[in-house]
């Protein structure tokens, strides 16, 4: 982790956070027998069909690309190689249909 992401802040301070979180709205509604509001976000897993999926080593290679198109790739961020990857993925596997 870099020094840019580290938000340093006094003791004071935390304790003024602490403040922030729904812990004793939580504590009250769990005491009185009340269901949280499901996130419509959230989904059951049937956790009976998983299976682990070791995926395999990605392979180095060298690639020439245009200059213009690594800038793109670049300037969203770390991960540009992964994206790219995902791009290429996403051609071969509308190539296959």
């Amino acid at each position: 982790m870099s020094e840019s992401n580290i938000t340093r802040i006094s003791r004071d301070d935390a304790r003024k956070l602490k403040g922030l979180t729904d812990r004793e709205r939580i504590r009250r509604e769990e005491t009185a027998g009340i269901e949280p509001e499901l996130d419509e976000d959230e989904f059951e897993l049937d956790w009976a069909s998983a299976r682990v999926v070791i995926p395999e080593p990605k392979q180095m290679i060298s690639l020439r690309l245009d200059p213009d198109i690594l800038a793109f790739f670049k300037a969203e961020g770390r991960g540009y190689q992964t994206r790219i990857n995902a791009v290429l993925r996403a051609y071969m596997e509308a190539q296959k249909r």
